[in-house]
């Protein structure tokens, strides 16, 4: 089971299993970003269902299940919501069984408790509702033979939730109303629970055919009958997350960019990432040889991003050494983020500057007897040097060692143009070279569009860079950090 959406309700053996299947078997409404858990090799095979499409039939699936299990594949069949609860998921283990291959069935979280609970309606509420029933609209509530009791549903006193229930509402409603349930009870109508763009209507069950087709509720979509949905202005809280719906497009680099799109989807934000930056390795010279052999004679080692700490170690493995090669040097980072990093490798930092950018480390840095000292910078490939130009003002002896290289990534030319013609409420900035790449993957004919995003930066130099090619930065981080942007993202878009 998948869950109802929202990628974080994926349980943690679900993961488990995703991430060493060799073949993913997924459903409609799967989300792209539980399939990128997958590995990079595994087959990704689309079997969904949906009212708009041609639809694989549940015969094919099931053979289907069977064929790939017998060639020795490690198969996941991922369903939306729990694969028990109206997924169909007993048929397909029932084929299985049949055919003697072994399997394993995970529970997911479905979206029959999880989607009233994103709209702010628990479906039990002591004094309000001690039962609920779950059924599903998929079934014709006119057919002479019907499998649900519309009697005994019209008389419960708890709550009823209705999955699937937009394609035929108005009938189901007509027939709960036709079996005695009253008009005045309470209703909503939830559309793509528990995903960004959740919508919730609410009413009465005399109201609620009517309001669903002038609001044009499409699937997927629950419906919520009983007591407890007058709860719902008290409860409600996911539509309350300061970026709740909104669409946020991030550009920071391959390895760092799922950090921060799971902080904003976490405040509800609609977020796409697409990476302008990939980091890569720098060859490993004579001239990097001959730097690395004097770091036991330097006096001050410089880090200007946590990726420098993270390259300086792959540098140092190509060579036989470690962090241990800077016992005894003075350790400065650029930002609490870096200065974390070093930490957690078991050294520690002496210095981090109130400003978190090259210009605040030459403005914080104790200037007494730094003349003739020895400084080593690590960091990125053609980078800024202002930090080294600096230091040698100081008249300190800097040594510059590029650890990796920032690189536009090959997917990103055939992606840009669609994904800057969207329209965005906010386009993250994390670096000059993230913005920069951006530019430089749009067509000639499509940099216009670069103009119209509203860019929020995490500095003063990355909003610089943004400018420099027409864009328009709407808010900039106070602080240079991806909270400090988070927060600068919140404050303009709330």
């Amino acid at each position: 089971g998948a869950g109802p959406g929202d990628p974080g309700l994926l349980t943690v053996r679900g993961r488990q299993l995703l991430e060493t299947a060799e073949v993913v078997v997924y459903d409609h409404l799967i989300g792209p970003q539980l399939l990128a858990l997958c590995d990079a090799q595994a087959r990704r095979v689309y079997v969904g269902k949906s009212a708009d499409e041609r639809s694989t039939s549940q015969q094919r699936i099931n053979r289907l299940l069977v064929r790939l299990a017998r060639q020795g594949r490690q198969v996941v069949r991922l369903k939306g919501g729990d694969p028990f609860v109206f997924g169909r998921g007993g048929e397909e283990v029932l084929a299985l069984a049949q055919s003697r291959i072994p399997f394993e069935v995970v529970p997911g979280v479905s979206s029959a408790v999880a989607v009233p609970a994103y709209a702010g309606i628990p479906v039990t509420h002591r004094g309000l509702a001690s039962s609920v029933t779950f059924f599903t609209g998929h079934e014709d509530p006119g057919k002479r033979d019907s499998s649900i009791d519309w009697a005994a549903l019209a008389r419960s006193p708890g709550t009823l939730v209705c999955l699937m229930a937009v394609g035929r509402l108005p009938g189901i409603i007509a027939r709960l109303r036709q079996e005695g349930r009253l008009d005045s009870t309470p209703c909503a109508l939830i559309e793509r629970g528990t995903w960004p763009q959740q919508r919730t209507l609410t009413g009465t069950l005399g109201t609620m055919a009517a309001s669903a087709r002038h609001a044009r509720v499409q699937a997927p979509a629950i419906l919520v009958i009983g007591n407890v949905v007058r709860l719902r202005p008290q409860v409600r809280w996911a539509e309350q997350r300061p970026l709740f719906g909104r669409r946020v497009l991030i550009t920071r680099a391959m390895e760092k960019g799922s950090q921060l799109a799971e902080q904003l989807m976490a405040l509800g934000a609609d977020v796409t990432a697409l990476p302008t930056v990939v980091l890569r390795p720098v060859p490993l010279t004579a001239r990097t040889r001959a730097a690395l052999a004097q770091i036991p004679q330097t006096d001050w080692v410089f880090f200007t991003s946590a990726e420098g700490i993270v390259w300086l170690q792959d540098v140092l493995r190509r060579v036989r050494k470690d962090v241990r090669w800077l016992k005894g040097c003075h350790l400065a980072a650029i930002g609490p983020k870096t200065a974390l990093s070093l930490r957690r490798l078991g050294l520690q930092v002496d210095f981090t500057p109130r400003r978190y950018q090259q210009e605040g480390v030459l403005k914080d840095l104790p200037r007494q007897r730094l003349q003739g000292k020895r400084a080593m910078l690590f960091n990125a490939a053609g980078s800024r040097d202002v930090l080294e130009q600096g230091l040698r003002r100081l008249g300190m002896q800097v040594t510059r060692v590029p650890v990796y290289r920032t690189l536009m990534p090959r997917a990103l030319q055939a992606r840009v143009a669609a994904a800057c013609a969207i329209s965005w409420d906010a386009v993250t900035a994390t670096s000059a070279s993230s913005a920069e790449h951006l530019y430089q993957a749009l067509p000639k004919r499509k940099r216009r569009d670069f103009k119209r995003l509203p860019f929020v930066s995490i500095g003063p130099i990355t909003s610089a860079a943004v400018r420099a090619r027409g864009g328009r930065v709407v808010a900039q981080a106070k602080q240079a950090t991806m909270e400090g942007l988070v927060e600068a993202l919140c404050r303009y878009l709330k």
